[in-house]
């Protein structure tokens, strides 16, 4: 499937970006290759697989710790704006 720099610069109108002529460019090659790569997963043949035989795997989980974090200037440092102790984001709905 071929990508143009087109498609990748609608992609990024619709979710609110902006790129240089060479990062859609190096975006474009990117998400041709991921494309690509779907492709030749569809391409393999999966009859033998049995999807059944994992199901004894269990997931391993961390536990979660509380941890208290004394420097608030040094946390909230690539915040935008702030309002008192919030993190103030843009209004998204239009």
């Amino acid at each position: 499937m071929k990508i143009n720099k087109e498609e990748i610069a609608y992609i990024a109108k619709l979710a609110k970006l902006s790129f240089t002529e060479d990062e859609l460019l190096k975006f474009t090659k990117e998400f041709e290759d991921i494309i690509n790569h779907f492709a030749n997963i569809d391409k393999e043949n999966l009859d033998d697989i049995d999807i059944n035989s994992f199901e004894n795997f269990e997931s391993v989980l961390r536990k979660d710790e509380v941890k208290v974090f004394k420097d608030k200037k040094e946390l909230f440092r690539n915040a935008k704006s702030m309002r008192e102790t919030y993190v103030e984001i843009p209004k998204i709905i239009e």
